[in-house]
């Protein structure tokens, strides 16, 4: 085995600045920062000589399932108790009562109180609390396999007086499946790595000592929101005292998918919809195997009459 030696070159790539026409009205926060939100597996040791390789797969999703929250308050337990069945009994109704994608979670059942003054003639006035009624809460969670339904429910929803859509879950039948396409593709890459590593060292890469760290990261869109507040508002100079109320400005939600960048692999590249980002990262570390003997190296040494000699370590 010949004696190797590894030289990493570092690459310095310099980067262009590119202004898009199109950029958005998100640009107007400030300091606006990007997170790496990449998956990232390293070794203990991050000194050795490693090959990676990143997969990105932009899963759409084959099922859904929107929580949405209603509150009714009432004077007894009966009436709140009436009062909500009924507002839920219109939304399972114009569902058409499929009980296998409607399920209500209790969430909380709490007496209500409210403070009554009591007046009295030569002493202070006294608040006392006293109960008025009862405040139930519960969730509704509706599953539905076609994304543009969400429109539907939330008129089915706002008709029996519910507004709060808490959150929509995404799931993907097929992960597992997925995750073995995306790891096989980027096993494929890594390989053809490992083959022009060889051709640019010149080292034959099966006799060097190889140890292998990979995972997984699945990102869902409820991960992936941000928010902005878009407004130009003039700087006041205050030269006397005043109060200055400034008006509550909106806030505007995006979804902000992991960007394609820095992957080797990416399947489904256009994101049009939120989806399932499903990451997966390989590297493998190479270094020498010092267990095994150099056939090629010699020892030698110097015979007492001057003579150069070989020396047999066997």
């Amino acid at each position: 085995m010949k004696k190797i030696t590894i030289i990493i070159l570092l690459l310095i790539c310099s980067t262009e600045l590119v202004i898009s026409q199109v950029a958005g009205n998100v640009n107007y926060q400030y300091n606006v920062r990007y997170p790496d939100r990449n998956i990232n597996v390293n070794f203990n040791n991050p000194t050795e000589f490693i090959i990676s390789v990143k997969g990105l797969h932009n899963v759409k999703a084959d099922a859904y399932i929107a929580m949405f929250s209603v509150t009714q308050v009432g004077k007894s337990i009966e009436e709140v108790n009436e009062l909500l069945d009924e507002r839920i009994s219109k939304v399972k109704t114009a569902l058409k009562n499929q009980e296998e994608n409607f399920y209500v979670d209790m969430i909380s059942f709490v007496p209500m109180y409210e403070y009554e003054k009591e007046k009295k003639l030569f002493s202070k006035d006294n608040y006392n609390e006293i109960p008025i009624g009862f405040e139930l809460k519960k969730n509704i969670h509706i599953k539905y396999k076609n994304a543009g339904f969400i429109n539907e429910l939330v008129r089915i929803c706002s008709i029996a007086e519910i507004y709060d859509l808490v959150k929509v879950d995404y799931y993907s039948a097929q992960l597992p499946k997925l995750k073995e396409e995306l790891a096989n593709k980027s096993i494929e890459v890594i390989k053809n790595k490992m083959r022009r590593y060889e051709t640019l060292l010149g080292v034959d890469l099966d006799t060097l000592q190889k140890e292998i760290v990979d995972g997984y990261k699945i990102l869902y869109p409820i991960e992936s929101y941000k928010q902005y507040q878009a407004h130009s508002s003039q700087s006041l100079q205050r030269t006397v005292k005043a109060n200055v109320n400034n008006v509550q400005k909106q806030t505007t939600f995006y979804y902000n998918s992991v960007m394609d960048k820095e992957f080797d692999v990416v399947i489904n590249p256009v994101v049009q919809e939120p989806v399932i980002q499903i990451m997966y990262e390989m590297k493998v570390k190479l270094k020498q195997n010092l267990t095994q003997k150099d056939a090629t190296k010699k020892y030698m040494f110097i015979t007492p009459d001057g003579a150069l000699r070989e020396l047999n370590i066997k």
